[in-house]
């Protein structure tokens, strides 16, 4: 992942220097490890302490510990509920032990080829406090010891060798601030030869080691003598330029456009980025292509490339194949389905069943209460009584559990549906393996990005019918593309518009707001005259703490109260930004505190989970079968190796120390994080300090997530910015262009 700019170098435990009365340093040597994470470092070990009688518990971050390590740490005291008195640590360096217990213990770990206990003792008999040194520089000499012949001599040498390479990458890279869990992770990469290879170029860890970025990698780079001019610099800027775009949402970036950027981050003259630009070009680390006679090219991800190629090429070619089922008489099935399931279409809806009877491909979108649900049991209704193969799919796991409960048809996210796996290394379902249907329908299509869609569109067979359901309205992916509009907008796929709100969603004040904030008016603000229930509330509240308190106190006890809603499991915080009063980050820590006072806590890094809460995954863990947007209750903590356990659901998933790096609390979260999901209630500060995200489509968004109950709190300026604030920001994408002119060839 690329590094934001301005991110502070120390990563992962090693902080700036700050006066802390309540920190400490601690210097000693590691007596026994309880626990270690290979992914990042986190450590349980007791440390006999210089000046402390008995043994300290030390639990943090340490660079690869072993028994009989001096080590020295900074850190605070704090008392554990079951574990008592520990040392936490916050960041720590290790050095080769000199005491003759120290060495003998280090020895004895387990950790160097060749010795054991056992051989650990022999040797330090023998060679006392200078083990060490006779080890590193007159290793022969260990065959005057007991047992020990060439063979075991040459175990010795290499194990110690590696240990070697090990502790000097560990020193090396924290003395450049990177910390403990992400030289654990470089070392794991690269092996013996790490040293080595960072030093000839560091700036392969940004695009090769997840959790360090360009920036960390340039001050690498720069205390070992790196020029600013060096071409390996330039081309590792650029790259991490298009790698930042392409986490924005876009596809390609023109090519000015990416010089521009670049040189302002390496403070380099643009004509001086024309040549890595091409060599990244010839190395196929980038792809540059013109299109229709553009004077500049884009600029792609290799990768992104392909993806919308063949996008493209794949739409095109399903709509033009043959349908593998028997052409069906749309009116009679119109008429049938309406029998069946005791409904009468709006004139739309019948046009959306006639193009599902007669083209391959089809989009249906529309807003909240305009029958997009109904649509789709109609099509999977005649398609299955024609003995059709159906499969049904979403992209996050709660829009595919919705569209199960509501079809009553099993549903499956995209990723389970190709069967994606690390054992499979990537996506067992594709071309040369496809999916097994007739028909698939694909929900809350706008969330899908290029990458998906690629993946997925490659797995249908060429016969199979396509039916893309969404809402185009809503946020765009979280990843790059904007897929469903694209597709849209390059008339090259038949589109059905659902725009009438039926009238039982008219009884609806979510539905209507929402519908009045796609249309930029303001929703009606003012409660029901004759004091009833509604089901949209506008609370106003111009102060972003004050807000704070209005968002918790609904939470904790208005709504619970007044709709009988559970506070944890039903009602959700939506908030338009991470930062601020009442950005996502805070408002978690005051709900955690106001909703859930459990003393058992389990705290990894600055993050602290309790027994009970409310948390979300922020990335797919197929290992796990936990996906991104996944929400669960932590039913289990164990402090001692740092795992929870979670329940999703009705199932049980044990996490452990490197899976929760992509696990948090789950009270409030962003709008972009709840897109897919619904909830029966949720609450949506909307306030001034959000200015820069107050947007029509991300407030339509988080509108339409609430099911039985939308309270928006806040202030009436910033909700009209945000209902008139339209000008979205276009992604450099051309699936469209493709499209289209694949079409026009057609």
């Amino acid at each position: 992942m690329g590094q934001q700019q301005g991110e502070p170098l120390l990563l992962d435990g090693v902080e700036k220097p700050s006066v802390d009365p309540d920190r400490e340093e601690l210097t000693g040597h590691i007596e026994s490890i309880t626990f270690t994470s290979e992914d990042d470092g986190f450590t349980v070990a007791k440390v006999r302490v210089q000046g402390q009688r008995g043994l300290v518990t030390a639990v943090g971050p340490m660079a690869q510990p072993m028994p009989g390590q001096a080590v020295t740490m900074a850190g605070r005291w704090v008392v554990d509920k079951r574990y008592g008195e520990q040392f936490r640590v916050e960041s720590s360096s290790a050095a080769l032990p000199t005491s003759i217990t120290g060495i003998r213990l280090y020895l004895g770990s387990g950790q160097i080829k060749g010795i054991g206990p056992t051989y650990a003792q022999r040797i330090v008999d023998a060679f006392g406090a200078k083990t060490l040194d006779v080890i590193e520089h007159e290793p022969k000499k260990l065959l005057s010891v007991d047992g020990i012949g060439a063979g075991r001599l040459k175990k010795i040498v290499e194990g110690w060798q590696e240990q070697r390479e090990s502790r000097d990458l560990m020193l090396f890279l924290q003395s450049h601030g990177v910390g403990p869990g992400l030289s654990v992770r470089i070392f794991r990469a690269y092996g013996r030869a790490a040293l080595d290879l960072v030093r000839e170029n560091p700036y392969r860890l940004a695009e090769e080691i997840s959790g360090i970025g360009f920036l960390t990698a340039d001050a690498i780079a720069e205390k070992l003598g790196f020029p600013k001019d060096s071409p390996l610099r330039l081309e590792a800027g650029l790259h991490y330029v298009m790698s930042e775009s392409v986490n924005q949402g876009h596809v390609y970036m023109p090519s000015h456009e990416l010089l521009k950027r670049a040189s302002e981050i390496l403070q380099a003259e643009f004509e001086a980025l024309e040549e890595p630009l091409r060599s990244l070009c010839q190395q196929d680390r980038l792809t540059a292509e013109y299109f229709r006679g553009e004077e500049e090219p884009a600029i792609y991800l290799p990768r992104l490339h392909t993806a919308e190629k063949i996008v493209a090429h794949r739409l095109l070619a399903l709509c033009a194949a043959p349908k593998s089922l028997r052409a069906v008489d749309a009116e009679k099935a119109i008429a049938w389905v309406q029998e069946k399931q005791r409904i009468t279409l709006a004139p739309k809806q019948a046009d959306a069943i006639r193009m599902a009877a007669r083209e391959k491909v089809l989009v249906v979108t529309g807003g909240p209460g305009t029958g997009k649900t109904t649509i789709i049991r109609a099509i999977l209704r005649i398609f299955s009584a024609m003995g059709a193969k159906a499969l049904l799919a979403a992209p996050t796991g709660r829009a595919a559990k919705r569209m199960a409960e509501t079809c009553r048809h099993e549903a499956k996210t995209i990723h389970r549906l190709l069967e994606y796996g690390p054992q499979n290394n990537g996506f067992h379902r594709n071309e040369a393996n496809p999916l097994s249907c007739q028909l698939i329908i694909v929900d809350e299509a706008s969330m899908v990005d290029i990458s998906l869609m690629h993946h997925l569109l490659m797995a249908i067979p060429l016969g199979a019918t396509v039916v893309l359901v969404g809402d185009g309205n809503q946020l765009p992916s979280v990843g790059p593309g904007n897929v469903l509009s694209d597709i849209i907008e390059s008339n090259a796929v038949p589109v059905v518009e659902l725009d009438e709100i039926f009238r039982q969603a008219q009884r609806s004040e979510i539905v209507m707001s929402a519908h009045a904030i796609n249309e930029g008016r303001l929703p009606n603000m003012e409660p029901p005259a004759d004091g009833s229930l509604s089901d949209f509330y506008f609370v106003r509240q111009e102060d972003p703490e004050m807000a704070a308190d209005m968002v918790v106190e609904l939470v904790r006890e208005r709504i619970p109260q007044r709709f009988n809603l559970d506070p944890v499991e039903d009602v959700q915080v939506l908030s338009p930004m991470h930062k601020g009063a009442c950005g996502a980050a805070r408002l978690n820590e005051r709900l955690q505190d106001a909703l859930n006072r459990e003393t058992a806590t389990l705290k990894r890094g600055k993050r602290i989970f309790r027994l009970g809460d409310k948390v979300m995954q922020v990335r797919n863990n197929y290992e796990k079968d936990v996906f991104n947007g996944d929400i669960g209750r932590i039913v289990k903590l164990d402090q001692e190796h740092t795992a929870l356990t979670v329940r999703f659901d009705d199932r049980d998933v044990e996490l452990d120390d490197a899976d929760l790096e992509d696990v948090v609390t789950a009270y409030a979260v962003s709008v972009h994080k709840s897109q897919g999901s619904e909830y029966p209630a949720v609450v949506v500060p909307v306030l001034l300090e959000h200015y820069v995200l107050l947007q029509r489509n991300l407030l339509y968004t988080a509108v339409t997530r609430g099911r039985r109950l939308v309270v928006v709190v806040g202030s009436k300026k910033a909700l009209a910015i945000a209902v008139r604030n339209n000008a979205i920001r276009r992604r450099h994408t051309r699936l469209a262009q493709r499209l289209a002119k694949g079409a026009d060839n057609g």
